[in-house]
């Protein structure tokens, strides 16, 4: 199994410096199968390491000393459990495909942004943002996690002003700055958990004085909501819809909007309890992230903008699932960290989607677009099937998601949870029934002038195609893994 992690932690870094040492020709010219091959690579280590992991988890390795560190603390290491195999899962596997994607994607022929150069630029912050995720997903403390999260901001800074556009910079800026900035709230609780206990692992949090305890997790949820969109911080992901599409849903689906609620499942799965009211601070604060972002839907007209709000409102889902778990419904918690792999790949599905649209047709504006079912109806039924996932229809990924979550809500036994349970069905009932008017407007209006020369490379169909089956399945990869959380 080492052998397997060591190789996921090489390829993707390797990679990053084949672009920086390779010959120019070989960069530009040979930059998209130079990352597929090491996407391909970070894939089958990933797969390695969910085989060879089978009946050996939790299994942690620590290594590292810093001289200037008196005491014996191993600072950097891994662990494998259920929580980062299915981070990895996300990560990589969304990765990869974004890659493949990203090569039909940024080519002269893309109506909506022609690429004529910078591939080897985009490629090389593409796969050192995977290498950062896969960081974040195996860190075992406290110390390694925040360097990865460190290069995740940096990575995605990059990755949005990839367009070199005044604004894509000013959105990289804004996503750098309000991700960075409420992170040192990470730095000042990994320095309480460092003075007070010595050592930087998650459960040294246990071992704080209960005031100091409550204010480092205070102090991590913070840095998590910034890094996760959630209020107050979510304004800068709608803007960073200034990436390339591909971007989008590697940021949303799989990379750091997802790390922040990583970082605080780490938190609520590290064996010691946390003040309740911790929870219920996490439950409001989620439950008012999910109706902003429903509230926003009504004024988008770009389709990305409208997933960038739906992306906001779905991590709250994941945040209402943790709260539940800090005050006492393991059921909730279960269903929140379920909604991370389901809607990782329904979400990837709809941007995609968008994607492919931008591409052909050239525009995103949802009053503009009409009538596409009948130049791609493949892209019609798999956007419904992104719409139906992420909206929590039954049989579809999400429900069980929301299921559980809704089932953890009520297992309080209380009027509050009563109420978080119904506002979590009030949200998906209203998120579902303006996808839908989305949906029919823009694939089975009547047909316009831009609907009828509408198409896009056979790449995108493969991506898809696969993605669809990845949503189907998710639950049944989830939920078992998800059993080894207590």
């Amino acid at each position: 199994m080492t052998f397997w992690i060591i190789l996921l932690f090489i390829f993707p870094m390797l990679g990053t410096l084949s672009f920086l040492t390779a010959f120019p020709w070989v960069r530009e010219k040979k930059a998209g199968g130079l990352a597929l091959f090491w996407s391909l690579g970070a894939l089958i280590a990933t797969i390695g390491v969910m085989i060879t992991s089978r009946g050996k988890i939790p299994f942690t390795f620590l290594i590292g000393q810093m001289p200037w560190i008196e005491m014996e603390v191993k600072l950097f290491g891994f662990i494998i459990d259920s929580l980062s195999l299915l981070m990895l899962i996300v990560t990589v596997v969304i990765g990869f495909l974004v890659v493949v994607f990203s090569g039909g994607y940024l080519t002269r022929e893309n109506q909506d942004h022609p690429v004529e150069y910078g591939w080897d630029r985009y490629y090389a912050w593409l796969l050192l943002f995977i290498f950062a995720m896969v960081g974040v997903a195996l860190s075992p403390n406290l110390l390694q996690f925040l360097i990865f999260w460190e290069l995740t901001t940096i990575c995605s800074a990059a990755l949005i002003s990839f367009y070199e556009e005044e604004k894509s910079y000013r959105a990289g800026f804004k996503a750098l700055l309000m991700t960075h900035a409420p992170g040192l709230f990470f730095l000042v609780a990994l320095a309480l958990v460092f003075v007070y206990t010595g050592n930087f692992d998650f459960a040294s949090i246990g071992k704080l004085p209960p005031f100091i305890k409550t204010t480092v997790v205070i102090f991590l949820l913070l840095a998590s909501w910034a890094k996760s969109a959630q209020v107050p911080f979510s304004t800068w992901i709608p803007d960073a819809m200034e990436a390339p599409t591909p971007i989008s849903a590697y940021l949303h689906a799989a990379a750091m909007v997802k790390a922040g609620a990583f970082l605080m499942a780490r938190v609520f799965t590290a064996g010691f309890e946390v003040n309740s009211g911790v929870g219920v601070l996490i439950a409001v604060g989620a439950i008012l992230t999910m109706y902003l972002g429903l509230f926003f839907y009504f004024f988008q007209d770009d389709l990305k903008r409208l997933l960038a709000y739906s992306t906001i409102a779905n991590v709250g889902y994941i945040f209402l699932g943790l709260g539940l778990g800090v005050m006492g419904s393991m059921v909730g918690m279960r269903g929140g960290l379920l909604h991370l792999i389901c809607h990782a790949f329904a979400k990837t599905i709809l941007f995609l989607s968008v994607g492919a649209i931008a591409y052909g047709t050239g525009t995103r504006s949802i009053s503009r677009l009409s009538g596409l079912y009948r130049s791609s109806p493949f892209l019609a039924v798999v956007f419904s099937i992104g719409v139906l996932s992420v909206t929590g229809i039954p049989p579809f990924s999400c429900f069980w998601s929301k299921f559980f979550i809704i089932v953890g809500a009520f297992s309080l036994k209380s009027l509050f949870g009563i109420i978080l349970g119904i506002l979590v069905l009030g949200e998906s009932v209203g998120a579902f029934i303006w996808f839908i008017i989305v949906t029919q407007r823009i694939f089975f209006g009547k047909e316009n002038e831009i609907s009828i020369s509408f198409s896009f490379p056979k790449v995108f169909k493969v991506v898809l195609g696969v993605l669809i089956i990845l949503t189907l399945v998710a639950p049944l990869v989830g939920i078992p893994l998800l059993e080894g959380i207590k």
